[in-house]
């Protein structure tokens, strides 16, 4: 399969997908397990992964979430997807899974009982670590059938994301890609080493990630817009009928937080999403003993993509995620 295409769908597709043993054929639907290690319980970890394979021609897509175990609004997208059978293609397959880093989710951690993090282990390796060896396992397990990918996750710990999609703008594939999905908010994105998106983009395969809400709790606009996003990017790729027009997305060029001033006690006034101005109020930072009241205000035009909940901020802390130097509206 061609890496490089110049259209959107693939001229032809294999008539069989295997993994690890497991062959999927056109036309089939199945469920299966990649075994990735097992507790100090002999508790065995298993990788699931659905797939969704129609018997025409078609771009074979991923979608993957739960890579940090504490997303769980990514883990949502796909499991509403899959509950609602949302995934089944006319033309093509798609590849889902929704639940990566199994080890995080079940203590409610970013990474990994030893404290690595799969998404700064990338390719791996399959004699390294427990992070390791299941970057690895994306990547040779995986990877090699796939034309493109959504990578969906979430905000940090009291972290919120506002919608939306990071990718390297200079690349085209990345444009088209994008701008199908069509998110509320696009932000160029330089690739970072070590991480799922640089790897399959070092392997002629363009991975998107998709951000929307915050670690450990539900944001119901986050995961609509996931789902939306994904039907559209389905329908561009011809993978399912057009049955939705694309939503207004604006694209911006860089994404600078703003930090905190002084250590203290930070309450915002403006809001995820918010389009706001230079100078504009954004919040305060107070002390406990009300002797301090700093205003934070915004460096920058923009729009609000990232917001920090915590009340207690130290000096250095990232406050306000700001969306700015507009390219354009599409």
């Amino acid at each position: 399969m061609s890496k490089h295409r110049a259209s959107k769908i693939p001229t032809q597709m294999s008539d069989i997908i295997e993994i690890n043993g497991y062959r999927i054929g056109r036309g089939e639907q199945q469920a299966i397990e990649l075994n990735i290690a097992r507790l100090p319980t002999h508790t065995n970890i298993d990788l699931p992964i659905h797939l969704y394979r129609a018997e025409e021609d078609g771009p074979v897509l991923l979608l993957t979430g739960g890579l940090h175990g504490d997303e769980i609004n990514g883990i949502e997208i796909l499991r509403r997807m899959i509950h609602n059978q949302m995934l089944m293609p006319r033309k093509g397959t798609v590849i889902a899974m929704p639940l990566v880093n199994t080890y995080g989710f079940i203590q409610n951690i970013r990474g990994l009982p030893d404290g690595k993090d799969i998404n700064r282990s990338f390719p791996g390796s399959q004699t390294g670590s427990l992070a390791s060896l299941m970057a690895h396992t994306l990547m040779n397990q995986i990877l090699p059938h796939v034309d493109l990918g959504i990578d969906f996750h979430t905000g940090g710990e009291a972290r919120a994301n506002y919608p939306q999609i990071r990718c390297d703008w200079s690349l085209k594939r990345n444009r088209d890609i994008a701008k199908a999905f069509s998110p509320p908010v696009i932000v160029n994105s330089s690739v970072l080493d070590n991480t799922f998106r640089k790897a399959a983009q070092d392997n002629g395969t363009p991975v998107l990630v998709y951000e929307g809400g915050e670690a450990l709790r539900f944001d119901e606009l986050a995961i609509q817009e996931g789902i939306d996003g994904t039907l559209r990017l389905m329908e561009y790729l011809e993978m399912i009928p057009a049955t939705t027009d694309p939503q207004q997305t604006e694209i911006y060029e860089a994404s600078p937080w703003i930090r905190a001033e002084y250590g203290g006690l930070f309450r915002h006034e403006a809001e995820l999403g918010d389009h706001v101005e230079e100078g504009q109020l954004l919040g305060y930072i107070s002390d406990p003993y009300g002797d301090l009241w700093a205003e934070v205000q915004s460096h920058k035009e923009g729009r609000i993509i990232g917001l920090n909940n915590a009340p207690v901020v130290y000096k250095g802390d990232a406050l306000v995620h700001i969306a700015c130097d507009f390219i354009k509206t599409v």
